[in-house]
């Protein structure tokens, strides 16, 4: 998430709770992919993310690195994006009709899209990015069907946990300046949640399981 952008210069001004209503609805987006290029950078994956698309797949964590996802810094911290091809930069997940191949699956900055979050403390809000979406005239939804996420309230947990967590290693990391070391924090980030829970049986469960030892390790407990 980008800590150094205003809200009031890229949204409506407005902050929206799940059961609001919001101009958000695309329709179907009527055959238009324009947000599926040029977004590799923008679109970070969490480990549910991962796990969801994996799990689509049945792919591991590794074989999804070869042609669909790649590692990379932000910062000081490594986290995964989706790839991009071709002259336009194209998300690797586009079919040959230019459709999402795992919308069902899709990562959440994806499912979001043109809305954004806000995060603050244990609470996160919604924005909408105003001229994000290149299409004129959305509709009204409310937020909770437009995001369509099952378990809402536990995957909520789960963002604000992972935020928070990622919030503090990026202050951690700020003051290593041994480049092994920070190797070291990377490749235990990337193994243990996104290599390890990829393939969980209860991604919730596994998450909140390994969280605590996870902290102690990477110093930010």
């Amino acid at each position: 998430m980008k800590t150094d952008i205003h809200l009031e210069t890229i949204s409506d001004g407005k902050l929206y709770d799940i059961n609001d209503m919001v101009k958000a609805d695309t329709e179907g987006c009527g055959g238009c992919n324009a947000c599926c290029y040029n977004s590799g950078d923008l679109i970070v994956l969490t480990p549910f993310d991962v796990y969801e698309i994996a799990t689509h797949m049945n792919a591991t964590f590794d074989m999804l690195l070869t042609d669909k996802l790649n590692l990379q810094p932000d910062g000081k911290i490594t986290l995964p994006r989706l790839k991009m091809n071709g002259k336009r930069q194209g998300c690797n997940f586009l079919n040959q009709d230019g459709r999402c191949s795992i919308h069902g699956f899709r990562p959440n900055i994806c499912r979001l899209f043109p809305l954004g979050r806000v995060y603050d403390n244990q609470e996160f809000k919604y924005f909408l990015q105003v001229d994000a979406c290149v299409k004129p005239n959305l509709k009204l939804i409310k937020v909770h069907h437009w995001i369509g996420i099952e378990n809402y309230e536990e995957n909520k947990s789960f963002l604000i946990a992972w935020q928070q967590l990622i919030k503090a290693l990026t202050f951690r990391v700020k003051f290593i300046r041994d480049d092994e070391e920070l190797k070291t924090i990377n490749d235990y980030l990337i193994e243990t949640f996104y290599r390890q829970l990829s393939t969980s049986d209860d991604f919730y469960a596994s998450f909140y399981a390994i969280l605590p030892e996870a902290k102690k390790i990477l110093g930010i407990i």
